[in-house]
C-alpha cells in the first residue's frame, strides 16, 4: 500500500502539472484529515513529505502525563516509560506514525482525498489557463458530435464545446476531424470548467485574418470592423497605416491566395474586404458596392438611411436574401432601405404605379417581404419581372408569383 501511495504522489505531481507547493498542501490536507478521524480533532502532528522521492514520514507530539485526560493530546509516564524511561511528567513525547497504522480503510480514505483535492486543483489550473487565452484561434480534435454541440479535445485530452449555434450551418464533423474555433468563453459548472468554442463569432474571422496576412500581424493594417453572417457572407473593413500599403490587395491577397484559405475555412462564406472610412456616407458607398448608389437620405437620429440606386442594381445591392444590404447596414451602424432611382419617364408616371404594402390585405405579409428582398417594392417591379426570375431570386412557388401577378394585374385593369 505504501509503494503504491507514493507511486500516485508521483504520478499526480509530474502528470497533473501541479506545482510542489501545492502538491505539499495537498498531501498534508489529505494525511491531517485522515489523522483527525483516527487521533481526535486536538492530535498534533508533523507531517515531513518528500515529492521528489514519493516519501513521507508522520510525527505524533503528546504531553507526557501522570492521569490522562485527554487521549489526543496527552500519554501517561508509564506508557513512556515501557519505550524510554529517561522522560519526565511536562516534556513533549514524539513518535513516528507508521502507515500501517492506518490501515487499508484509512489508506483508501487518504488516496480517495488525494484524488478528489487534485482534480479541483486540476480543474482549477484548466480554468485559469483557457481564461487566460479567451479570443485566441484553437486547434483540436473532433472526440464526439452530437446534434446539439460536439467535443473537442487538446493535446492533453480535456474537453472543449462547440454548441451548434456556435458552428457555421453548414458544418458537419465526425469523429478524430480537426477542427478550428476561437475560445469564446470559460465558465465554471459543477466545480469544472466548461470551455466554449465559436466559428460564427466575428473575432474568430479577425484572428484567420491575422494568421494569413502578415501586415495585418505586424500592425501595418488594422481590422477597423468586422461584420458576419455566418456561412453567408461577411464584410471586413480595413484601414493601413503606410501609405505604400494597399490594404485590400494585401488581405486578398495575389490571386486571391490570402482569402481564399479563410474563405474554405468558413465554408466557402464571402469576404468582401472595404476600406474603412470614417465618413458615414462613403463607407455606406463602399459597403453596397459593386453596386452603384446614386444618392443617400439620412432619415433620422435613429440610424434610419434610404439609398437610391439604378434600377438594374437594386438586387445587387440588397443580395441573396438581403444579406449584403443587412451587413453594409451593421458595417455602418444603421438601417438601410434600397430604392429605385426613377428616370424622368418613370416620375411621370410614377402615380400611376402602386406600393407592393398596399396589397398586404389581399398577399400575405411574408411574399411582400420576399419580394422587396429582391428589389421589388412596387406592383410594377413585380409584373416587370418573369415568373422565372422572380421565382429563382425570392425562393418562391411558380403558383404563387403566379397568383401574385394576377391580383397586381386587376389592380391596373
Amino acid at each position: 500500500m505504501e509503494v503504491n501511495l507514493s507511486g500516485t504522489f508521483t504520478e499526480f505531481k509530474d502528470d497533473k502539472h501541479i506545482d510542489r507547493t501545492a502538491m505539499m498542501g495537498v498531501l498534508e490536507e489529505a494525511f491531517s484529515a485522515q489523522l483527525k478521524k483516527m487521533y481526535g480533532d486536538d492530535a498534533e502532528f508533523d507531517i515531513t513529505i518528500n515529492i521528489d522521492k514519493g516519501n513521507f514520514q508522520i510525527w505524533r507530539t503528546r504531553e507526557v502525563v501522570e492521569t490522562v485526560e485527554n487521549p489526543a493530546t496527552e500519554i501517561s509516564l508509564e506508557e513512556v516509560s515501557k519505550v524510554d524511561d529517561s522522560y519526565e511528567i511536562g516534556e513533549e513525547y514524539t513518535e513516528e506514525v507508521d502507515i500501517s497504522q492506518f490501515g487499508r480503510r484509512g489508506i483508501l480514505n487518504i488516496r480517495q482525498t488525494l484524488q478528489g483535492r487534485i482534480q479541483d486543483l486540476e480543474n482549477q489550473n484548466l480554468y485559469e489557463t483557457y481564461k487566460a487565452r479567451i479570443g485566441e484561434v484553437f486547434v483540436g480534435e473532433v472526440y464526439q458530435s452530437w446534434k446539439k454541440e460536439a467535443v473537442v479535445h487538446d493535446e492533453e485530452k480535456n474537453d472543449l464545446y462547440l454548441p451548434k449555434s456556435e458552428q457555421i450551418p453548414s458544418d458537419f464533423f465526425r469523429k478524430e476531424d480537426t477542427v478550428k474555433a476561437i475560445i469564446k468563453s470559460v465558465e465554471m459548472v459543477n466545480n469544472k470548467p466548461r470551455i466554449t468554442l465559436s466559428r460564427t463569432s466575428d473575432l474568430f474571422l479577425e484572428k484567420l485574418f491575422e494568421q494569413e496576412v502578415p501586415e495585418i500581424f505586424d500592425g501595418l493594417i488594422t481590422i477597423k470592423k468586422v461584420v458576419r453572417i455566418p456561412g453567408e457572407r461577411a464584410k471586413v473593413a480595413v484601414e493601413s497605416y503606410d501609405d505604400r500599403i494597399d490594404p485590400i490587395g494585401a488581405c486578398v491577397g495575389v490571386k486571391g491566395s490570402r482569402i481564399h484559405g479563410i474563405v474554405k475555412e468558413l465554408r466557402n462564406e464571402n469576404i468582401d474586404v472595404i476600406n474603412w472610412t470614417s465618413n458615414r456616407e462613403l463607407l455606406i458607398r463602399r459597403a453596397l458596392s459593386p453596386a452603384t448608389v446614386t444618392r443617400i437620405i439620412f432619415k433620422d437620429e435613429e440610424g434610419k438611411v434610404d439609398v437610391y440606386l439604378n434600377p438594374s442594381e437594386v438586387s445587387l445591392a440588397i443580395g441573396k436574401g438581403g444579406c449584403n444590404i443587412k451587413l453594409a447596414g451593421m458595417l455602418a451602424g444603421c438601417e438601410i432601405d434600397a430604392y429605385r432611382e426613377l428616370g424622368a419617364d418613370e416620375q411621370e408616371n410614377e402615380e400611376e404605379d402602386v406600393l407592393l404594402a398596399d396589397f398586404s390585405d389581399e398577399i400575405d405579409l411574408w411574399i411582400i417581404e420576399a419580394l422587396q428582398k429582391i428589389g421589388c417594392d412596387t406592383a410594377k417591379s413585380v409584373l416587370n419581372l418573369s415568373v422565372a426570375e422572380i421565382s429563382a431570386r425570392a425562393d418562391l412557388e411558380d403558383e404563387t408569383v403566379e397568383y401574385v401577378q394576377e391580383i397586381l394585374r386587376k389592380e391596373f385593369e
